[in-house]
């Protein structure tokens, strides 16, 4: 009873926080950064595994998703390859929570297994959200050799503390933005000023809006289209397959293709479980988490390349500002967060900050 409650101080802290971003948010401003935290013990309860064993797997979007697709693929090779020991209970749409829920779930352990932009992890680790930072890569190539890279890979560690092990990184895409048709086109660094945005729960993506002029607020995805029917934000970001996968050309009507912000996406399963399996398992786990990676990452590059098309026959006016303006506004944003990342991990930023001005 004594690790149940102070598992549950540690999650009323955690939306402590997250009200606190909130806050911050709702003036118009991202809040600073916060320095990873010191790493806790684990003090979720232990219990045995019994087999056969379900992975409660959740996500936050449409089963035609990459992710979704990728995950329902692994699943099946799951069962049939463990001879039906392990098994993944695939939620999504949101079903077990919202991205923030999800992944306060591994702690509780009310969740097993999820995939989210790795921006949503930094509320628990702060550097492993280093990938997000605005325009740093021209190509998903240029994306994965740093996200694949022994530096960045050393960073999932600083998730293992809070019961999270990062299996594989499954790929999101390039964040653009959409707006209402009440909003206008994006077609300038000018037109940013003031626009009410949604964004994920993301402290470098507020903060990358905050410098362009909008004024950033995180929603849950699930609930996106009804806020965006309503009018509680005038526009979003996200990449190209979220936007067609989920149909928000049916309630947004212009798309700027800003690609401010490479999306990967930590599939991490809860560390006291994946500590219990033994060791075939993980293999298996690890392998199949693998080759999920590799599907999802090519159908998102696809996705990407064949989408905008889609999305101009749907009625979507589609505009590709210049991007120049919009990098030298958001410099400021690698600033803000220098102090959590430590200069070698900052040096290698700069210089892919550097490469993407001039190519």
């Amino acid at each position: 009873m004594r690790c149940m409650n102070s598992l549950l101080s540690r999650v009323l802290l955690t939306g402590l926080l997250l009200f606190c971003l909130l806050s911050f948010c709702a003036c118009g401003k991202a809040p600073p950064p916060r320095a990873t935290p010191s790493p806790a013990p684990t003090e979720a309860p232990v219990k045995p595994l019994t087999f056969p064993l379900a992975l409660r797997t959740g996500y936050s979007t449409s089963t035609d998703d990459p992710r979704g697709i990728a995950l329902a693929w692994m699943a099946e090779e799951l069962e049939k390859q463990s001879g039906g020991e392990l098994r993944m209970e695939v939620f999504p749409g949101g079903a077990l929570g919202s991205d923030d829920e999800l992944i306060a779930g591994l702690l509780t352990g009310e969740v097993d297994m999820t995939v989210s932009s790795a921006g949503n992890f930094a509320l628990y680790a702060t550097r492993i959200g280093v990938s997000a930072l605005p325009f740093l890569f021209e190509d998903f190539s240029s994306a994965w050799e740093f996200i694949d890279s022994p530096d960045y890979q050393m960073l999932c560690r600083d998730l293992e503390p809070f019961n999270m092990h990062v299996l594989a990184f499954f790929d999101n895409g390039f964040r653009c933005i959409t707006t209402s048709l009440a909003a206008g086109e994006i077609t300038s660094v000018e037109s940013m000023k003031g626009l009410n945005i949604r964004t994920p729960d993301n402290q470098i993506l507020m903060e990358t809006m905050s410098e362009l002029g909008a004024r950033p607020r995180s929603f849950p995805f699930a609930r996106l289209r009804e806020a965006l029917v309503t009018g509680e934000f005038d526009a979003q970001e996200n990449p190209i397959p979220v936007i067609y996968n989920n149909r928000l050309y049916q309630v947004q009507h212009y798309l700027s293709l800003t690609n401010h912000s490479y999306d990967a996406m930590p599939l991490v399963i809860r560390q006291d479980l994946w500590e219990q399996l033994s060791d075939s398992h993980r293999k298996l786990l690890s392998s199949l988490a693998l080759e999920a990676q590799s599907l999802n990452r090519e159908m998102v590059r696809r996705q990407t390349e064949e989408y905008v098309s889609l999305l101009q026959e749907a009625g979507m006016v589609i505009s590709t500002p210049d991007r120049r303006p919009f990098i030298e506004a958001t410099r400021g944003v690698l600033q803000v967060f220098s102090r959590v990342y430590g200069s070698r991990l900052v040096r290698q930023v700069q210089a892919l900050q550097d490469a993407s001005v001039h190519p």
